[in-house]
């Protein structure tokens, strides 16, 4: 029998970790003798040696020109073959051929919202991209965004389908003028009206001065 086996009720004083389980921890600084004395495991100097070395920021190769600084770029969002962000920065939602295969039996119509439905994907504000990991249970005929080339290869081996939704075009607001209505009274031309000022009085009527007088 070992040490650690006894032959009465097991008591709550007599728990124990597994042997090997935990460890002490690594005590530095206490002196030469504890073999972590002195610089504590950190070596002499340099920036390692240092508090927050390790604390460095992505990228950071010490100071020399680091490496995404040396590959070549192309600027500007107007291009598409420029790193991707702007208009042409794209995000779609990869779904396998196998979690379709979970969900969906053979002969069924497989659409984003069908997917949204089984919660295959958790959300249609991305395009719906079917990759081809997996395999179909049977005919499907699927309705995505888009299908990478073994996807589409094993649906139609399958004798499913693989259809791709089309990008919704935007179509010109065509402006048409209202015609006018019969019933709708016609509101008259303003008329302009001119106001002549008598310049003289006429010979025939008398000053009022020369009436009173």
């Amino acid at each position: 029998m070992s040490e650690n086996e006894t032959t009465g009720p097991i008591g709550l004083h007599e728990l124990s970790p597994a042997p090997g389980s935990r460890r002490p921890r690594k005590r530095i600084g206490r002196g030469t003798g504890s073999g972590t004395g002195k610089t504590s495991g950190r070596g002499q100097k340099g920036q390692k040696s240092r508090s927050g070395s390790h604390m460095m920021r992505a990228g950071f190769e010490g100071g020399q020109n680091p490496l995404y600084m040396l590959l070549g770029k192309q600027r500007g969002p107007h291009k598409k073959t420029s790193m991707p962000f702007g208009p042409f920065r794209t995000k779609t939602t990869g779904v396998n051929l196998r979690d379709i295969a979970r969900r969906f039996e053979s002969g069924a119509d497989v659409t984003p919202e069908a997917m949204l439905a089984a919660r295959v994907v958790r959300t249609l504000r991305h395009p719906v991209k079917v990759l081809g990991v997996g395999e179909v249970p049977g005919p499907l005929n699927v309705t995505a965004h888009g299908f990478s080339a073994s996807a589409r290869k094993k649906i139609e081996a399958a004798g499913g389908t693989a259809t791709v939704i089309e990008e919704l075009v935007v179509a010109e607001t065509v402006v048409v003028a209202k015609a006018p209505v019969a019933d709708e009274p016609v509101a008259d031309e303003p008329v302009e009206t001119v106001v002549v000022e008598d310049a003289e009085p006429e010979a025939d009527e008398a000053p009022d001065d020369e009436a009173e007088a």
